[in-house]
């Protein structure tokens, strides 16, 4: 066994200190893995900047919003602000409105107010609010079904057919594009309509910062939306929620990793529903699949390409979920698979790939049309800037528990058993430089210091400047 596997799994008392200079971050660690990974998810999204846009890919351009938004959003606005303020502003028509299609293109505005919060530039919120409150009602008067009070359309970056079931697939259709399909115009999708649940959130705080009088509207409009996601994709009894309502009003039972993401992030359930959603999820081998169970058309030899693969990106968001609600079990699965999918030499091997095969690791982009004579099976492409991302946002997020708020960057670190010290420097925050250490297991904290003094509070000011030196012990 080589001592990357050993380090994974937590058996070694070996300690291995392995610095690396990336852009301004320097990393260092007992795990050597994580070293390499985080090394490796900073390069990435750096050789995907491209005119100072960030591609979506080494083989996509940077024309789709859902990339943008969540990249910036998993921390590229932390790292690299200049690079996710014009890559944000670059799929807008001219910063009035957001652009490209349409179904969850209002995940901007999450992604919008992530970076106002994260950088504290009031003029880049100000155009920011204009534009996604414009997009949110025209939105709301195209795209919203008054029978339901949910919104209509594909779920957030299922641009496939695969990912739908066969009350949506026309088998008879041979193109792969789901709006192709004209049933998947009707469709309530639970992933799309938690963005849309967050985005009025997003709206709120922009509001109350702003104070326009519109904070109470968007609020309300937001606990009216997820009343509605609650009456029609939650079931309390069987702790689950549901994947989507077709355009005849019936229920699609499957799980949706984003979807159940989001509903958890965002509050949409609390936290004895999110603790229960999480314990009957359905998993895979190598972590939790797009969407499951497979549908009819596909099977383990050929899966669907939005169906039951791994997309990265879902399990970042899922990994965040569970840290949370504190289910590190989930978390560690989650960061250890993302580890060996992007480092293993039979898997990635030093490479963030867009979709890997669920049962065995491979890279594999999936099936798109499974019974009819243009059977298409896709790649899964190198150098994915959302894979990178959902990394970076397992380890700010998840193991040094980042959150902002307007009054400044709050940590509530974890380290699994496998890590026993994790150091970051050169995190850039406003007009700070913030640099961590955290030392020991679990997510007690049994003491901490900023700049040699111990705090109250584990949080840097929003009007912070200079280096940030944070030192935290965990027992």
């Amino acid at each position: 066994m080589n001592i990357r596997n050993i380090l994974l799994i937590g058996i070694t008392t070996l300690i291995i200190a392995r610095p690396m200079i990336s852009n301004g971050q320097k990393i260092s660690s007992d795990n050597a893995a994580l070293i390499d990974a985080f090394k490796l998810a900073v390069n990435t999204v750096d050789i995907n900047v491209r005119r100072g846009i960030l591609a979506a890919g080494g083989d996509y351009g940077g024309e789709w919003t859902r990339d943008i938004a969540i990249n910036s959003w998993n921390g590229v606005s932390l790292l690299r602000p200049k690079v996710a303020e014009n890559s944000l502003w670059s799929v807008t028509i001219n910063k009035d409105s957001i652009g490209h299609q349409y179904w969850d293109k209002i995940i901007w505005t999450v992604a919008a107010f992530n970076h106002y919060q994260v950088t504290g530039d009031r003029v880049f919120l100000k155009t920011a609010y204009r534009c996604a409150a414009n997009s949110m009602r025209d939105l709301e008067q195209i795209t919203f079904d008054e029978k339901y009070g949910l919104f209509m359309g594909p779920s957030v970056f299922n641009d496939g057919i695969a990912g739908y079931p066969e009350s949506v697939y026309d088998s008879n259709n041979q193109s792969s594009f789901v709006l192709d399909h004209p049933r998947s115009k009707t469709i309530k999708c639970l992933s799309t309509n938690a963005i849309y649940y967050g985005a009025y959130q997003a709206l709120a705080a922009m509001s109350g910062i702003l104070k326009d009088g519109k904070k109470d509207w968007y609020e309300q409009k937001a606990q009216n939306l997820k009343a509605q996601i609650l009456k029609y994709l939650y079931n309390d009894q069987e702790h689950k929620l549901y994947y989507l309502v077709d355009g005849e009003g019936k229920v699609d039972k499957s799980q949706e990793g984003l979807g159940v993401s989001f509903s958890i992030l965002f509050g949409i359930v609390d936290k004895r529903q999110a603790a229960a959603l999480m314990s009957k999820s359905i998993t895979s081998t190598h972590g939790i699949p797009s969407i499951a169970p497979s549908f009819a058309r596909y099977d383990s030899k050929k899966p669907g390409r939005h169906n039951t693969v791994i997309w990265p990106m879902v399990n970042g968001f899922f990994a965040d979920a569970a840290q949370k609600i504190k289910n590190y079990e989930v978390f560690d699965r989650e960061l250890n698979n993302l580890t060996h999918l992007a480092l293993d030499e039979d898997k990635g091997n030093y490479n963030f790939r867009e979709i890997y095969n669920a049962d065995s690791g491979i890279p594999d982009g999936g099936w798109q049309r499974r019974k009819t004579p243009a059977d298409i099976h896709w790649q899964s492409f190198k150098n994915q800037t959302w894979s990178a991302t959902a990394y970076l946002r397992m380890v700010f997020n998840g193991l040094l528990g980042a959150k902002f708020d307007p009054d400044g960057l709050r940590f509530a670190p974890y380290l699994p058993g496998d890590i026993h010290y994790l150091t970051i420097k050169g995190i850039p925050y406003r007009k700070a430089i913030v640099n961590i250490t955290v030392k020991g297991s679990g997510s007690h904290i049994s003491s901490f210091e900023i700049n040699g003094k111990q705090r109250k509070e584990l949080l840097i000011s929003a009007a912070a400047t200079g280096a940030q030196h944070i030192t935290v012990h965990l027992n």
